[in-house]
């Protein structure tokens, strides 16, 4: 039997989806595996959390960010 190479490119399942906090309301996404990715797309948190409309993860405002955080 032989081994099966391993696959680098995650396969999100359904009801998964990955949160990051992050401490700006301005940040960028482009799916976190370099070639393998997305876009590069600008996004903007409105109240305290937004999505990335290519991969679907879940940018979240730190409730400790820094005053700085709202431009």
């Amino acid at each position: 039997m032989q081994a099966q190479p391993h696959d680098p490119v995650p396969h999100p399942r359904l009801g998964t989806v990955e949160t990051i906090v992050v401490d700006s309301r301005t940040l960028s996404c482009d799916g976190g595996l370099g070639a393998l990715g997305h876009p590069r797309v600008f996004l903007r948190i409105g109240h305290h959390q937004t999505f990335c409309p290519y991969c679907s993860r879940l940018f979240v405002l730190n409730p400790d960010a820094p005053a700085g955080a709202e431009h």
